[in-house]
């Protein structure tokens, strides 16, 4: 086999290992730090190190790569700056897990032992996500590979930490903050999910100290009751306003509660009067501060009661406090009623326990002075968000943040750079490990045991990555970056602080354009879930049907704003387009046995190559006008039908005749038309399919880049603008495809020549009869009359095309009384199924008892079957017309 010849069929996975590695030896997406080059910069979003492939991942890497590819077919210097997160809750979780399985903790081990292990795990599983993102086709700058715990990040992180801190940023203080009594640390308020749970509405009674009677409060928590330290109710409460100034007293524990006014409280909900529970409440501490109320913690670290919760409940987990405190409170009767609720309750987004709000000493940064410039950076267009809707949310969040608790109690991650000298009690904050106490010169110094949120590194990532802060040849060329692709759940935990520290610390916003992405969903627009059983593996995708395939299916339902409907018949589908451009190719190659000396535009002749060399100046631009504005399933739909209809089924079935014809200057044209067209859509292609693209690419013969990435997008060509020629070739095509649907619509075999007469004058005629031979080759004709005294005999098939009449004898070529009773039979049956789609669809029960996609997918059977009754009834009524000529 020549070393242009093309396999019979395309087999993804030997060539997929092929170019991945010559990609990786060629160091083909290394930066050439051209100073004459325009930059063109993405930061990959870091998946977790525990992390695996999946949908989102794949939708994300996919549109990335494709922009980086089509900005180096565009001259740009590109560089892609690939990474993974450290991912300090999960990744410890992970490790804690395999601990526990060996009977250990991390306790057990020490907390230098434990972080050893854990970069052990790290080096044994963190690198499959990498390896994942490289299968995806990923053209990333494997040289520049980046870790949120690598030795330059961590300078950075330090660095950032200490500037803020000294900028009065960062402070230290008590506050209420989520709480995970699982993974035992603080959470911020991002990484709170919340989820609608069915709980109960308890009134309790709190009787009044001097003894005229007793206030009800309703609560959703009543083993909080114990931590009460006042009761609210609103000062314009007619009900309860005598009371202001009084005191309640609190049941088991007999505190004095005073009773206060303040205009927070809902005089609609519940009873009106609300018991103020400042530890364990964030609305509740916040009314703390401004009442000056007293804090008192009742449910620890682990979610268990304290001794400030008395003794008869001290010990007791959260829910057995509960119930206890109930069957107490109906023994004193103090329980006045419960009501079933339906209310909303955080959960940890790592392990799903329900979260606590808890009074501890945490680190928090400072967010207004930094949300403040965020917001400007995108309001007055230095960073534009696509689709714009998103800029509103942004808006929104900014406009109502609240100071962001960054510290975290476990062990793995960016230890806070924070020292106590035990000698003086000085707090201090430093670059590098201080040995000695600067205000007292002590030497005994004890590290803050937390560490940083793992988002806080992640917010640098745009300008740590490229060097900072050393002012390297990367961050001067590449920053800012060009372009963040992201789904929308990270818009608030990572663009907005990308956004807040990228400005603070660059004085320029970290990237141009926010693209963000929609989601991928099942085929009925679900959301994927394992517990729904709708979850399609990428992996397995690439397995089954190659990197290509479902890339490009990615690629064609990426429409901006829109959810992508996602099914493996998709992904099949669109791999029988690769094998059309497989086979396209391998057609193609027979013919090629050379590179044209030098493609000259004002050779081209012929209809055929003057339509395609137009179409292609149509596509190329419309293919890079819809990737520099994010409309990727715009360039994906454009090359479909360009590739599977204008140059597969119509130019190179026009041009057969010229490849295997005797006239040798016409089949060289010919060669030299069809490698330039092939070469031209391998090239637009390549953004969205670089594999089969590049193994085709490797099989020209005489090019002088084997490197397909390397190419530059093809030039414009305003010699190839034929714009006659584009119409005449559309009404060719429309005058075979005529003929074709009569064919196909009366079930006339291919191999059964007919007859065209046609109904034409002047220009019309003549162009048909110049191009006869292709007419009666494309559309299975025996013979072809044109002219403006065309006299149809009966029982013809008819069509008009622009003021042309067509018209097929069909005498003797179809039984027409057969045909109509085969439709007869058709319809019969049509009749029959769509009577038992209807009595299901009729059936009261069946609507109120059978899941919703059962319905959907009957629904739909049923107006499959009425679409396919009116058409066959069209075709009665045309062949009983045609029966009466």
């Amino acid at each position: 086999m020549a070393q242009r010849d093309l396999p019979k069929g395309y087999e993804p996975m030997e060539v997929e290992k092929k170019w991945l590695k010559f990609w990786n030896e060629n160091q083909s997406f290394t930066p050439a730090l051209d100073p004459d080059r325009e930059p063109y910069c993405i930061v990959i979003p870091p998946p977790n190190i525990t992390g695996t492939l999946h949908m989102g991942h794949a939708l994300n890497l996919t549109l990335q790569d494709i922009l980086c590819r089509f900005h180096r077919q565009q001259g740009c210097d590109v560089l892609w700056v690939p990474g993974t997160d450290h991912a300090g809750i999960a990744t410890q979780n992970v490790v804690e897990k395999a601990l526990a399985a060996e009977g250990r903790t991390r306790q057990d081990l020490g907390r230098e032992e434990f972080i050893k292990r854990v970069w052990q795990w790290k080096e044994e599983y963190g690198g499959k996500i990498l390896n994942q993102i490289s299968r995806m086709g990923a053209s990333v700058d494997w040289t520049r590979l980046r870790f949120t715990l690598d030795e330059g990040l961590s300078r950075a992180v330090r660095e950032v930490f200490v500037q803020l801190y000294e900028q009065g940023l960062i402070y230290q203080g008590d506050y209420i903050i989520n709480w995970c009594i699982r993974c035992h640390t603080a959470l911020s308020d991002l990484e709170v999910e919340y989820s609608e749970i069915s709980g109960g509405l308890y009134h309790l009674r709190y009787p009044l100290e001097d003894g005229s009677g007793h206030l009800v409060v309703a609560t959703t928590r009543p083993e909080t009751m114990l931590g009460d330290t006042a009761v609210a109710v609103n000062p314009e409460d007619e009900r309860y306003r005598y009371l202001i100034g009084k005191f309640a007293l609190l049941p088991f524990l007999n505190r004095r509660l005073p009773v206060i006014g303040d205009e927070y409280v809902d005089k609609e909900f519940g009873t009106g009067c609300l018991k103020i529970t400042p530890a364990h409440d964030p609305n509740d501490f916040e009314l703390g501060r401004v009442h000056g109320l007293e804090i008192v913690q009742v449910i620890d670290d682990q979610g268990r009661m304290t001794a400030e919760a008395g003794e008869q409940f001290q010990g007791l987990d959260r829910q057995e406090c509960r119930t206890k405190i109930l069957n107490e409170l109906k023994k004193l009767d103090l329980l006045e009623g419960a009501e079933d609720y339906r209310h909303s309750v955080g959960h940890c987004y790592r392990c799903s326990s329900v979260i606590e709000p808890y009074v501890s000493r945490q680190w928090f940064v400072k967010t207004g002075p930094l949300a403040q410039k965020a917001r400007d950076a995108v309001s007055r267009g230095h960073t534009r968000i696509l689709p714009e809707h998103w800029t509103r949310t942004y808006y929104e969040w900014l406009d109502n943040i609240r100071d962001w608790c960054i510290s975290r109690q476990i062990w793995w991650g960016h230890r806070i750079p924070a020292w106590t000298c035990l000698d003086c009690c000085e707090l201090i904050v430093s670059r590098e490990d201080p040995s000695t106490c600067p205000k007292c010169q002590g030497s005994q110094l004890e590290q803050d045991q937390d560490v940083l949120d793992t988002w806080f590194s992640s917010a640098l990532w745009p300008f740590s990555t490229l060097g900072w802060p050393e002012r390297t040849r990367d961050l001067e060329k590449f920053y800012p970056a060009s372009v963040l692709v992201t789904a929308f759940d990270i818009l608030f935990f990572w663009v907005a602080r990308m956004m807040m520290m990228g400005v603070h610390f660059m004085d320029q916003v970290p990237f141009r354009h926010v693209y963000i992405h929609a989601l991928v969903r099942d085929v009925q627009g679900q959301k994927m879930s394992k517990s729904k059983g709708n979850v399609i593996d990428p992996l397995v995708m690439l397995d089954k049907y190659g990197t290509d395939a479902f890339r490009f299916t990615l690629t064609a339902l990426a429409s901006m704003g829109r959810d992508i409907k996602m099914s493996e018949d998709r992904v099949e589908g669109y791999r029988h387009f690769i094998n059309k451009i497989w086979n396209a190719a391998r057609f193609s190659l027979m013919h090629l046995e050379q590179a044209p000396e030098k493609f000259d535009s004002s050779r081209v002749e012929g209809l055929a190559h003057k339509w395609i060399m137009h179409r292609m100046e149509e596509i190329k631009s419309q293919v890079a006008e819809a990737l520099e504005n994010y409309r990727f399933n715009d360039a994906a739909q454009t090359m479909y039908q360009f590739v599977w209809h204008s140059f597969c089924d119509w130019y190179l079935e026009l041009i057969k005749p010229e490849l295997y014809g005797d006239d040798s200057r016409l089949r060289e044209k010919a060669r030299d038309n069809l490698y330039q067209m092939l070469s031209e859509i391998l090239i637009l292609l390549h953004p969205m399919i670089p594999f089969v693209t590049q193994e085709i690419w490797s099989r020209l013969p005489g090019i002088n880049e084997q490197d397909l990435s390397r190419v530059p997008y093809p030039q414009k060509r305003p010699g190839c603008d034929f714009p006659e020629a584009a119409r005449d070739m559309e009404f060719l095509q429309q005058v075979i495809t005529a003929v074709r649907g009569i064919r196909s619509e009366l079930n006339i075999a291919p191999g059964i020549r007919l007859e065209l007469l046609i109904r034409t004058e002047g220009r019309d005629r003549a162009f048909l009869e110049k191009h006869q031979d292709l007419i009666l080759g494309l559309a299975g004709l025996s013979g072809m009359q044109a002219g403006e005294d065309i006299d149809p005999p009966g029982g013809c098939g008819a069509a008009v095309v622009k003021g042309c009449e067509l018209f097929v004898p069909l005498r003797g070529v179809v039984d027409i009384q057969s045909e109509l009773a085969r439709l007869q039979k058709e319809l019969s049956k049509l009749d029959k199924d769509l009577n038992i789609v209807g009595k299901k669809l009729d059936n009261p029960g069946f609507l109120n008892n059978a899941p919703r996609e059962v319905i959907t997918k009957e629904q739909a059977k049923a107006g499959r079957i009425r679409e396919e009754k009116e058409k066959l009834e069209a075709l009665q009524k045309r062949l009983e017309s045609i029966e009466q000529d």
